[in-house]
Parts: structure tokens; C-alpha cells; sequence
């Protein structure tokens, strides 16, 4: 009976995909996190083989209420090494974003990604409007189609660049009232493949 269930699962083996099996773990470094939305050192930044995390403390966008025209955008640019051995190439899988938005009747924000490879040309942008009334926490998503990916060029690694920025418009919104968008984390994981 054993050596029944011993060939059995050696059957099954034979049938897990030996590209999978092999694939590499990429070593993911997050170089830098900076911008006028979150000062160089300024944010808390974990990776975990593939993925990373990062928490901003001062990734704000505000209008009215005593602002500056200054508070109105803000920008913050995350750029990514990652190792994989020769032979594979790397892309960013996805990305995601989450915050608050506090918005009076008449005011408006946007919330916009966009990712390339250093020294390669930018993608589209991917934006998230929202138009007041509105207060409550938001998520977004960026997961680039398959015809969309930036494949690292095979033997000439490139860092991955993502750029997000938060705008807020008073528009016909009282002035003396604050609207405001805050980011508050960002997540991603990158993939790999055989050159």
C-alpha cells in the first residue's frame, strides 16, 4: 500500500512545472523614498523577498483653510533595485495605495501612479479622482496589463521608478474650510522571468 502512495506522489511531481520549481528569488532593495510628499528618510519601508511596504507620515495634499498654494501638490517617487541572477529579468508586478480623503461640496482630488524603468520612457499615467462631498478611507490598484509591462532589459539591469502624487482643488469649495488628501502606506511586488 505504501509503495502504491509513494508512486502516486511521485506521478504528481513529475507534473509541477520545473519553470516554476527553478524560478529565482529576487532580491528586492528599496533605494530611495523621496519627494515633497515624503522627505528623503522620512518613511518606514519593509520588502519581504518579492514585496515591500512602505508607511508615510507626511504624504499630504491640502487646499483651503489657511493652506499654501504649495499643499495643493504633492509628489513622492519610490525607486527600486532588484538582483535576480543572469539569465532572468524583472518587472513590477503591481502596486497599490491607500489613504483618506476629506473633501467639502465643490472640491476635488487626484490620486496618480506612474512607473518606469530608469532611463526608459515614462508609462501612462493611472489616475484616481475624487469629488467632494466625499470623506472615507480609499485603496487603489496599478497592475499593469500584460502588454504593458516593463521588462528589465536582459543584461542591463534598471531600476524601477514609481511616481505617485496627490492634488487637492478647492474649486467652488469654501475657502475657509480644509479638504485634504492624505497617503498613507503603498504596497508592490515585483516578478520574474527567464531572459
Amino acid at each position: 500500500m505504501l509503495n502504491m502512495a509513494a508512486a502516486a506522489l511521485v506521478a504528481l511531481s513529475a507534473l509541477v512545472p520545473t519553470d516554476t520549481a527553478e524560478e529565482p528569488a529576487p532580491v528586492l532593495e528599496v533605494v530611495t523614498v523621496n519627494g515633497s510628499g515624503c522627505r528623503a528618510g522620512d518613511a518606514d519601508v519593509q520588502t519581504n523577498g518579492r514585496t515591500f511596504t512602505i508607511g508615510y507620515h507626511e504624504f499630504l495634499a491640502r487646499a483651503g483653510g489657511g493652506s499654501s498654494p504649495l499643499d495643493m501638490r504633492k509628489n513622492c517617487q519610490v525607486n527600486l533595485r532588484v538582483n535576480v541572477p543572469d539569465g532572468w529579468t524583472y518587472a513590477l508586478a503591481w502596486t497599490s495605495y491607500s489613504g483618506y480623503t476629506h473633501l467639502q461640496e465643490g472640491a476635488t482630488a487626484l490620486h496618480r501612479v506612474n512607473t518606469y524603468l530608469q532611463g526608459m520612457s515614462q508609462t501612462e499615467y493611472v489616475n484616481h479622482p475624487f469629488t467632494g462631498p466625499f470623506s472615507d478611507d480609499w485603496e487603489t490598484h496599478y497592475r499593469p496589463d500584460v502588454s504593458q509591462i516593463q521588462w528589465s532589459p536582459c543584461g542591463s539591469p534598471r531600476n524601477i521608478n514609481i511616481n505617485a502624487e496627490v492634488r487637492v482643488n478647492l474649486g467652488s469649495a469654501d475657502p475657509d474650510r480644509l479638504n485634504f488628501a492624505i497617503v498613507e502606506s503603498s504596497r508592490g511586488a515585483v516578478r520574474v522571468k527567464r531572459c
